[in-house]
C-alpha cells in the first residue's frame, strides 16, 4: 500500500517545515503499518494555476504530482493556517485536483474512489478545525473516503505564538491524534482493497 503526503507549506526547502514535522508523526506510524510513504513539499514545484491535470505550462510539475495520487491508496494533505485558512499552496493543489472530478477509472469509477484521505494542521493561530472542514470537504467531493478523525493539528490559538518546532505544549495530544489518524486511513483503505466501491449508480 502506498501513501502520499503533500506538504502545503509556504517555505521551500531545506527550511524547516512545522506542518512537515507534524505530518512526520502520521508518516511513521503508517510506515510501521507495511505502508510505502512519499512526501512532496509543494511549493518547491512549479505547479501552474488551472483546473486540469495535464501541463498548463512548459515545466509544469503538475502531472508528476497527478501520477503519484493514482498510485497512492492513502493521501494526506498538509497545511499551516494562515490568517484562518488554509494555505495558498493548498488551495493551488486543491484547484488542480479538480479535474480528477471527471477522470474515471476503466470501469467508470471516479479515480479518486477506494482512496483514503485525511488532512495534518499546523499554526500559531486558530483556526485549525476551519482549514480541516475545508480541505476534507474538497478531497470527499473529489470522490476520496474521508475516515472519521482523519486529521489531526497543532495550534495555540487565539492569538500569535510559537512554532510547532519550538514549542511543547499540545504536542502530546497531536501526536496521539496523529497516530489514531494514520490507523483510522489505514484501515479504511484496507477495507476499500477487500471490497471495494463500484461506479456510482445512473
Amino acid at each position: 500500500m502506498r501513501a502520499l503526503v503533500v506538504n502545503c507549506t509556504l517555505k521551500r526547502s531545506p527550511d524547516p517545515s512545522n506542518t512537515e514535522a507534524l505530518a512526520g508523526v502520521v508518516v511513521e506510524r503508517l510506515e510501521k503499518e507495511g505502508v510505502e510513504v512519499e512526501v512532496v513539499r509543494a511549493v518547491d514545484l512549479d505547479i501552474a494555476p488551472g483546473v486540469v491535470s495535464e501541463a498548463v505550462t512548459a515545466g509544469d510539475d503538475w502531472p508528476g504530482v497527478h501520477e503519484k495520487l493514482l498510485r497512492s491508496e492513502i493521501l494526506i494533505i498538509a497545511s499551516p493556517t494562515w490568517l484562518g485558512r488554509p494555505s495558498s499552496v493548498a488551495q493551488r493543489v486543491l484547484e488542480r485536483m479538480d479535474a480528477m472530478l471527471s477522470e474515471t477509472d476503466d470501469v467508470g469509477r471516479p479515480v479518486a474512489y477506494n482512496r483514503v484521505a485525511g488532512v495534518v494542521v499546523t499554526g500559531n493561530e486558530d483556526g485549525a478545525h476551519h482549514v480541516i472542514s475545508e480541505i476534507s470537504g474538497a478531497l470527499a467531493d473529489i470522490g476520496y473516503t474521508v475516515p472519521g478523525q482523519a486529521w489531526t493539528y497543532w495550534h495555540l490559538g487565539p492569538g500569535p505564538g510559537p512554532d510547532y518546532l519550538d514549542e511543547e505544549r499540545g504536542r502530546e495530544w497531536a501526536h496521539r491524534t496523529g497516530r489514531a489518524m494514520a490507523g483510522n486511513l489505514f484501515g479504511v483503505a484496507r477495507a476499500l482493497q477487500e471490497r471495494p466501491l463500484g461506479p456510482p449508480s445512473r
